[in-house]
């Protein structure tokens, strides 16, 4: 069965060709870092506009990469929430119009799930149920990925997400947008020990995340040395940083391995493609004896196949839906509006 997903959840126009939910036929971007970073960061009414221009051309793209035509796929799927509203529901629209035209069901795809469901098409072998670490610009969460179409959320962040952490970081230390590539880059000259950043703990839910406080504690540090005319070791700050989100968000995800004894972790999202957090798992895991699944770098951040990927099992499941079909901007993974 091959499924075109569409991506329009943020500023990445995306389509991809999947078969079976596992087999990458082609997958297609149009992104728009260069316009936002004139901004520091993603303006959504100018996102939204960028989709609507470019949607039918990333659409017969993939198609043409894949070697067929519109008439050959057997359903449209897309990202249907979370996401800035106004992007989310370009891609929702022009969904319901190709499904419709062309009599395929249309498939509605969480974006969270879609971020877990690439991992099928890197490792065809992978099956559920496994525990994923999902963190991006937007996400910051621990999943109980029970079967391909049941999830269980067993932590999350209480405000900032990792990404945009780094994306605010970056900022004060003049560095440009996006920021996490930025701060990886510059964290790689540093000392990931020069700087104590304090992290925050949950007594009541072990497993959600706080990243408020550090990008606060940076920007602050940053911010007085300035103000006192002290020269700030970027680098070193920009690796202390940097550790500090890695271990916070490792440490989380072995813990959750530990209460519920999976021992299959991954983890996914644009996040996921930071060097010292793929370092970190990748050492815990071989420390602990479980098996760890990342995604190749370029499906890490926002991409097509992840409503390809993901929209294959919902279609399997029979979750379907008909021309009614809204796009959020919030929802959690057991709030299903279809």
């Amino acid at each position: 069965m091959r499924i075109l997903g569409i991506e329009t959840s943020c500023d990445e126009t995306a389509a991809a060709v999947v078969e079976d939910g596992r087999r990458i036929l082609s997958r297609s971007v149009v992104t728009q870092i260069e316009i936002h970073k004139l901004y520091g960061g993603v303006v959504p009414e100018i996102a939204s506009r960028m989709h609507t221009e470019s949607l039918a051309a990333v659409c017969e793209k993939a198609l043409k990469d894949a070697g067929i035509g519109f008439g050959e796929i057997d359903g449209a799927a897309v990202t249907y929430a979370p996401g800035l509203i106004g992007a989310v529901l370009t891609g929702v629209c022009f969904a319901k119009g190709l499904a419709y035209s062309l009599g395929v069901p249309l498939i509605p795809v969480h974006h969270i799930k879609g971020h877990i469901s690439v991992l099928y098409t890197a490792y065809p072998e992978l099956e559920p149920p496994f525990l994923a670490l999902c963190a991006s610009g937007g996400h910051t969460s621990v999943v109980a990925v029970k079967g391909y179409t049941d999830f269980e959320l067993l932590g999350r962040t209480r405000d900032d997400a990792a990404g945009e952490s780094f994306d605010k970081v970056a900022r004060v230390l003049g560095l440009s947008y996006p920021g996490g590539p930025a701060v990886d880059a510059l964290a790689k000259d540093g000392d990931e020990l020069a700087y104590k950043i304090p992290i925050v703990e949950f007594e009541d839910a072990p497993f959600d995340f706080s990243f408020s406080g550090v990008k606060t504690f940076v920007i602050n540090l940053a911010n007085t040395a300035k103000q006192k005319g002290e020269e700030i070791r970027a680098a070193d700050l920009a690796a202390s940083f940097d550790f500090t989100v890695a271990r916070t968000l490792g440490e989380k995800l072995f813990a959750a391995a530990r209460a519920t004894g999976m021992k299959k972790i991954a983890a996914v999202g644009g996040v996921s493609a930071n060097e010292r957090l793929r370092r970190y798992l990748t050492e815990g895991a071989a420390r602990k004896g479980l098996e760890l699944y990342l995604p190749p770098k370029e499906l890490s951040g926002d991409n097509g196949v992840m409503p390809a990927a993901q929209g294959y099992f919902e279609y399997v499941a029979g979750n379907v839906a008909g021309l009614e079909l809204n796009g959020y901007a919030t929802m959690n993974l057991k709030e299903e509006r279809i």
